[in-house]
């Protein structure tokens, strides 16, 4: 893991390195899922590589936050194995069910 002083998730961007528990390097965080607003941080979308889907990564599978540099308690073949991350279309908006059409 990168030396550095422990940083908070609501800093993490997109192109962070993320590193296995052994400190190798197995991808780039894609996307942050959380609610800043609630202080939730929920986990992250981890690309393993240019043609491969993103994978989510639970928050509890964060070993430790430093600045650009994410490391997992998870191998590398762990996080091939997680399920692949989906996000909602950027055109869609959900809406309370009291404000539907």
């Amino acid at each position: 893991m990168s030396n550095g002083d422990p940083v908070s998730w609501f800093l993490i961007e997109p192109g962070w390195k993320v590193v296995d528990a052994q400190g190798d390097d197995i991808g780039r965080v894609e996307e942050v899922v959380g609610d800043s607003n609630a202080d939730i941080f929920n986990g992250l979308a981890v690309s393993t590589g240019l043609l491969s889907d993103a994978h989510y990564v639970p928050s509890e599978r964060v070993k430790g936050i430093t600045e650009g540099c994410i490391q997992l308690d998870l191998s590398h073949e762990d996080v091939k194995r997680l399920e692949k991350h989906e996000q909602l279309p950027v055109s869609e908006e959900i809406l309370p069910p009291d404000r539907e059409n």
